[in-house]
């Protein structure tokens, strides 16, 4: 963007335009906001390794609740209450992508602490303090000066909702209509009234099997991520069931020996779903590695030649005294940074090298991060490859020094965890500034915005996390028979004790990064292919009915301009099975019995399910149909 191009570009609300911002009820209700979109992206990352942005929903229901019940909010306050709301639940991902590892290394080692859930909060408020502090700088050259090159779609999609704000009531009412209906779901789920899976094992071929997860949240998923994407997953999955374990199971009939790593059932005496546990899950790791890294690889070139151009602009940029383009003071975020680096040490005070390594891997992903998004797209940010290169890299360099064991495991996890969870600040601040770029918002109120969303993140996130691990599990037992997946962190736990300890399954490991390879050759998503195999076909069944919805309403009414109220009744379904599916996780935990009513239909549970799914997928349909203006 040149000087010329700049000065032509006029926000929303103009720099001379002096209008209520960061006000109190903004903070309040994108805090409220925001623990509620953490709590929901919690619970649906530990579910299918996947979040959802709360930036859109959280403008539509701002609006709806500025304007009904404080009978005003200009458009800058509804800004600020996405801003702070966002922020919050962008911890979760950074969070339940690597943290569930500890709790998977406590089930299956037992020689692993589980963190506190005070420790968990501190290491998101380091992670997204960090993540904050070293976007900052960033702004001008990124947001400013490349105007024109980086569109940061979901930021600028955010600032259209929020420009058409008189449609702000009516969509309003759908999220919180999916909200009631998902929470109403996912209650009946829990009491066991009706079934959450329909699995059909099949004779030809030999133990494949294939089924759907009926709950509501993976619909929405589906119709936010498409059908594109969400055939992919589906193509993954099927692979998995369908030839995997099929194949495996044939040609391992005859063998009379346990082949590793099991160690004492025969793979002719296993059921399809353990043969996937068992082998098919190692490959879907592989996948996922490899989908990660290539992600990274492949953002590369058009983030060298973007880095290249942001700072021929940067040496010519002269700062403004414009309302709308004034940060935080630079020897705050200087200080903040230096500071904020120094405390990571007490996380593992007899590792001080986590030191260097979180603030070097810190600082280059969160650069890549900040300018990825912003050509892509927060959903297109290799989050996944950049935190594998992270553990990679330190688990090599721990080996090298001699820091091994569980001491040498929980050090790089935690480096690990801290980087992640700063990337994923980093990506969503550069979404919210790029909105707030648009409007005529005052970058330094978002930011301290940012930073009032990441306290309120991480003081829920930690009890979210430890909840569900002791309530769900992450790991197949007696005890839960029905563990959350966490594939992102059942993949940390994996290559950081496989390389400390030798151990790792680099056979199946290798194939599952070779069918990621062969995937990308041709021109398909690996990432989004190899998060399918490694996930229980189900859920990618279920996620590929709402992308089949969202095609089948596109086909009929066109391709939506981001404004889209299946989306938005989606993020509902999502937010009231994630709110419930928490309530009943407090309640086992607690020792109090919700599912009484398991088994009371009977013979017709499977047909009540149903028809109960098929009345989801109708109300989805039915409340995603778009109001034609004359």
């Amino acid at each position: 963007m040149t000087k010329q191009d700049e000065s032509q570009f006029q926000p929303y609300v103009s720099a001379s335009t002096s209008m209520p911002e960061a006000t109190f009820r903004a903070i309040i209700l994108g805090v409220v906001l925001g623990i509620i979109f953490t709590a929901a992206n919690a619970y649906l990352g530990l579910y299918i390794g996947m979040t959802v942005s709360a930036s859109i929903p959280a403008a539509v229901i701002s609006m709806a609740i500025l304007r009904k019940v404080f009978r005003g909010g200009t458009v800058l306050e509804n800004n600020i209450v996405q801003t702070v709301a966002s922020s919050g639940e962008s911890l979760a991902a950074g969070i339940i992508f690597t943290i569930p590892a500890f709790f998977i290394w406590h089930a299956t080692r037992g020689d692993v602490m589980v963190p506190s859930i005070t420790k968990i909060a501190y290491i998101s408020l380091l992670g997204g303090a960090l993540g904050i502090l070293m976007m900052i700088p960033l702004r001008r050259m990124l947001i400013r000066d490349e105007h024109a090159t980086l569109p940061y779609p979901e930021g600028a999609a955010c600032a259209n909702v929020l420009i058409a704000g008189e449609q702000g009531g009516a969509n309003a009412k759908k999220v919180f209509a999916g909200v009631g209906i998902g929470a109403l779901y996912k209650l009946g789920t829990g009491m066991g009234i009706w079934l959450e899976n329909l699995d059909l094992y099949l004779k030809v071929p030999a133990k494949a099997f294939v089924g759907i997860n009926s709950i509501p949240a993976l619909l929405g998923v589906g119709y936010i991520l498409g059908p594109r994407i969400s055939a992919i997953m589906l193509a993954g999955g099927t692979l998995g069931t369908l030839v995997l374990v099929p194949v495996i199971a044939f040609f391992a009939s005859g063998s009379s020996t346990p082949i590793f790593p099991a160690t004492e059932e025969l793979i002719r005496n296993m059921d399809g779903e353990t043969i996937r546990l068992t082998y098919v899950r190692y490959i879907g790791a592989g996948a996922v590695t490899m989908g990660g890294i290539l992600s990274l690889l492949k953002s590369l070139p058009t983030l060298l030649k973007s880095l290249s151009r942001g700072f021929t602009r940067a040496k010519a940029a002269v700062k403004s005294s414009e309302r709308t383009d004034l940060d935080l003071p630079n020897w705050l975020v200087f200080w903040g940074a230096i500071g904020v680096g120094l405390l990571t040490w007490t996380l593992a005070p007899h590792t001080p090298i986590i030191i260097p390594l979180i603030v070097v891997f810190g600082f280059i992903f969160v650069m890549v991060a900040s300018r990825i998004v912003g050509l892509v797209g927060s959903s297109s940010n290799p989050v996944s490859g950049m935190t594998i290169a992270t553990l990679l890299g330190t688990t090599v360099l721990f080996v090298g020094l001699g820091i091994v064991g569980t001491i040498g495991m929980a050090a790089a996890l935690l480096v690990g965890a801290v980087v992640c969870v700063a990337v994923c600040a980093a990506g969503d601040i550069s979404q919210d500034l790029k909105t707030g770029y648009l409007l005529g918002a005052t970058p330094w109120k978002q930011q301290v915005g940012e930073f009032i969303g990441v306290i309120a993140g991480a003081s829920i996130v930690g009890a979210i996390v430890y909840l569900l691990g002791e309530s769900y599990g992450f790991v197949y037992s007696a005890e839960h028979p029905n563990p959350l997946q966490a594939p992102q962190a059942n993949l940390m736990a994996i290559l950081i004790e496989g390389v400390m300890e030798s151990k790792l399954q680099w056979d199946l490991i290798f194939f599952g990064m070779l069918l990621s390879v062969i995937v990308e050759f041709f021109g398909v998503t690996s990432l989004a292919f190899a998060v399918g195999l490694y996930l229980p076909v189900g859920l990618s069944v279920g996620i590929m009915t709402g992308g089949l919805l969202r095609w089948a309403r596109e086909r009929k009414q066109g391709v939506s301009d981001g404004n889209d109220p299946g989306v938005l009744y989606s993020s509902g379904l999502i937010a009231g099975e994630a709110l419930l599916g928490i309530i009943l996780a407090l309640l086992a935990t607690l020792h109090i019995a919700y599912d009484g009513a398991a088994g009371v239909l009977g013979i017709a549970e499977v047909p009540v399910t149903i028809v109960l799914y098929c009345g989801l997928l109708y109300s989805l349909w039915h409340l995603s149909k778009r109001t034609v203006k004359a």
